[in-house]
């Protein structure tokens, strides 16, 4: 699934190929009975009025909140896209677009694409005005790289759930926003902490490298142009480079990549989610 880096490439790729456009004509095929009367594009009902409201509006901009993308439009209605598990946007795409379930024409002949291979995204439309209180974005802990997003706010977000085993604790979007399997797993590699280990046990040494490592690698993924290793690409359909640089994510049995360490990754299943470490160097803190 997309995360914090990916969505971040993904908005900063609109903002320079579709910003100050204005969407023609949208379509779809995106259709389920499971969505009927719900806000999301895949109830054909909902979709006609989407269509309605977006066709002829100015992309003003785009925006990232957590996993969530807002594309803001010229008459104050917001679309928002949450990527799911293999969504991505595309610009100007060539003819073998087969995985494409959403396509906005735009007033210079172009079209931005949406490509869903498994068909779980969700896109809706709401007023702007009405974002930031919404069911989607309300549920949001704090920005992990908003400046004013400080160590002591991390300590006091991940001991809202003292009791928490710190890769689900980690995973918590109400926690902090934008982490998902593969930046937790590399947060966890460079601060030394065991995925299973209990929040109010860690120590305060490993919590500092945490939020260090929090910073530091949301960033390195957002400089890598995001993670690949599964159907990511960005709006040129390119593919990011942060798979090239894990130190844990997928590299079970494989040595670690710590100076001096000896260890051998290891790979665990915590709450249904995989969890890829170092049982050497990461210390279990229960």
């Amino acid at each position: 699934m997309p995360e914090l880096p990916e969505v971040q490439t993904t908005v900063d790729g609109l903002n320079k190929t579709v910003r100050g456009k204005t969407i023609v004509s949208v379509w779809t095929d995106y259709k389920s009975h499971f969505y009927k009367g719900k806000k999301d594009i895949k109830d054909p009902k909902f979709f006609t009025q989407f269509q309605k409201e977006v066709s002829g509006q100015k992309i003003k901009s785009a925006e990232r909140r957590g996993k969530h993308i807002l594309i803001n439009l010229s008459n104050d209605q917001t679309i928002i896209v949450h990527m799911k598990m293999t969504g991505y946007f595309y610009y100007d795409p060539k003819p073998d677009t087969k995985f494409v379930h959403l396509l906005f024409t735009l007033d210079n002949n172009k079209k931005l694409a949406f490509s869903d291979m498994r068909k779980f995204a969700k896109v809706t439309l709401i007023k702007t005005s009405e974002v930031a209180e919404s069911i989607h974005i309300k549920p949001l802990g704090p920005e992990p790289l908003d400046p004013s997003f400080e160590l002591r706010a991390f300590r006091l977000q991940l001991k809202k759930k003292p009791g928490g085993k710190i890769k689900q604790v980690l995973l918590d979007q109400t926690i902090i926003s934008g982490i998902g399997n593969i930046y937790s797993d590399e947060i966890l590699w460079r601060s030394n902490t065991h995925p299973i280990s209990i929040v109010n046990k860690i120590p305060d040494a490993n919590l500092k490298l945490m939020f260090k490592a929090t910073k530091e690698t949301l960033r390195r993924g957002i400089d890598f142009g995001g993670d690949s290793m599964s159907d990511y690409k960005n709006i040129d359909g390119e593919k990011g480079h942060f798979q090239d640089h894990h130190m844990a994510y997928r590299r079970t049995k494989l040595p670690c990549l710590k100076k001096n360490c000896g260890g051998m990754m290891a790979k665990i299943v915590i709450g249904g989610r995989s969890a890829h470490f170092c049982p050497k160097h990461q210390k279990i803190f229960k």
